[in-house]
């Protein structure tokens, strides 16, 4: 028998994320682009500067509902119509509203780009916002809520965000508005918000995909240049307060058999230079199935089927005065809630204790930048990341010098991050599950007051 050679790995390719160009068109719309030679469905981004925090109060979730209806017709075509020009195109459209604004998001075949660009454009420019499709909306949404009521990591997440921050911020309140706000809304109020905050001025649309053969500058004037409107300034970010005193909240689900874990605090955003360390540290505890949480959570104890730890910016800032979540979050069967808890503080206070090891750390950065040039495969992939960049006021090369700037944080510098991300006496728990069960064995852990409310 014959062996042949074993086959060796070959050269590695550099690689980098994709820098855009930058322009603004004379109507004041910034644009990146960025061709990606291959990626035949041109992916388009288009951030709005109509942050939840600028909704009227008592109507929270207008701007969602505003999203929505981006899709349902023009002062050229009707709900039915768009969406049929939408698919003559092959393309998709979605939008949603978050902190930072409304985003609007588009996939189209390179071919069709200069079409589908121009129902983009009457979409933002002239949106229909009929009465009949905005109650439909509005029903819609209200369908929703008792679905995401009765889901344990949703209602887990509106529990922390009204523990963390004090009741008069937006960000202590769901992010598409509540029942009482959702039924205020109608096609007036969508329309008042669309006129007080959406135009060219402070909007940004980002192009990334094989434009070869595109004539984009062409394209651009003919749809997105000719949306016009005022010059308004972008509008100043408050300061963000929250209080992240050690203490429980239990979310009573009688005769729930398992308990979600949503454990959290605040923290600075993209801007601070902590950051990098941060996202190593927090790979580490909780990033991966061969992570801290689960190598004890899962293999060692089988408490859980995963346990996650991650950062998520909720919204930034210039001056770098925005603020971040850092959280751990997954669910442990009802009867083992306390143990669980107990052993992932024993994790936190060795972390603190002992530190990580270079393996971890090593582990981390071949998993966090190995992986990118996957992670970015796609030209949405890229738009999104771009975008995000937009929103949180960061420079357009910052994500490819956050690769650089991990394969150069040290084991020790990973351990400070992370130990300061998560200290275990100075975390928010909420715990949506039995409360007559874990009440008690979480009272002993001492790990904060514990207070149950009703579901």
């Amino acid at each position: 028998m014959q062996f042949h050679p074993r086959p060796r790995p070959g050269t590695a390719t550099p690689w980098n994320f994709p820098a855009p160009d930058r322009d603004r068109l004379p109507n004041g719309l910034t644009v990146l682009r960025c061709h990606r030679p291959g990626q035949q469905v041109v992916a388009v981004e288009v951030s709005l500067a109509a942050p939840l925090e600028a909704e009227p109060a008592g109507l929270e979730g207008v701007a969602t509902i505003m999203a929505r209806a981006f899709s349902e017709g023009t002062d050229k075509l009707s709900a039915e119509d768009f969406t049929a020009e939408l698919e003559r195109c092959g393309a998709t459209l979605d939008a949603h509203a978050d902190h930072p604004g409304v985003r609007l998001s588009l996939e189209v075949p390179a071919s069709r780009l200069t079409k589908a660009l121009g129902l983009l454009a009457d979409a933002l420019r002239a949106p229909a916002f009929p009465d009949n499709e905005v109650e439909r909306l509005v029903r819609n949404r209200l369908d929703e809520i008792p679905h995401e009521l009765a889901n344990p990591a949703r209602r887990a997440a509106m529990a922390l965000s009204a523990e963390l921050f004090p009741a008069d911020s937006r960000m202590s309140r769901p992010r598409q508005g509540t029942e009482e706000t959702v039924e205020r809304i109608d096609a007036a109020s969508v329309r008042a918000f669309y006129e007080a905050h959406v135009r060219p001025a402070t909007a940004t649309a980002v192009i990334v995909g094989d434009l070869t053969g595109v004539d984009l500058d062409q394209a651009l004037a003919d749809t997105l240049g000719a949306w016009t409107g005022s010059p308004a300034e972008p509008r100043p970010v408050p300061p963000v307060s929250a209080d992240d005193t050690g203490r429980v909240v239990i979310v009573d689900r009688p005769g729930a058999v398992q308990t979600q874990l949503l454990i959290g605090r605040v923290g600075a955003d993209r801007h601070d230079r902590v950051w990098p360390a941060q996202v190593l540290g927090t790979y580490c505890l909780g990033g991966t199935l061969t992570s801290r949480l689960d190598r004890v959570l899962r293999e060692e104890k089988g408490y859980t089927y995963g346990v996650r730890a991650f950062g998520q910016v909720l919204r930034s800032a210039p001056d770098g005065t925005g603020v971040a979540m850092l959280a751990i979050s997954g669910s442990v069967d009802t009867p083992n809630t306390g143990p669980a808890l107990a052993d992932l503080w024993t994790v936190l206070r060795t972390l603190a204790a002992e530190g990580l090891t270079d393996a971890e750390r090593d582990v981390a950065v071949q998993n966090l930048v190995g992986v990118a040039p996957l992670k970015y495969e796609t030209a949405a992939a890229v738009a999104g990341t771009l975008a995000d960049q937009v929103e949180q006021y960061l420079q357009d090369d910052f994500q490819a010098r956050m690769y650089e700037r991990l394969a150069e944080t040290g084991t020790v510098e990973a351990t400070a991050a992370v130990v300061n991300a998560f200290p275990a006496d100075r975390l928010v728990t909420v715990l949506v599950g039995d409360a007559a069960e874990i009440a008690e064995p979480v009272r002993a852990l001492g790990i904060g007051e514990v207070t149950v409310v009703s579901a």
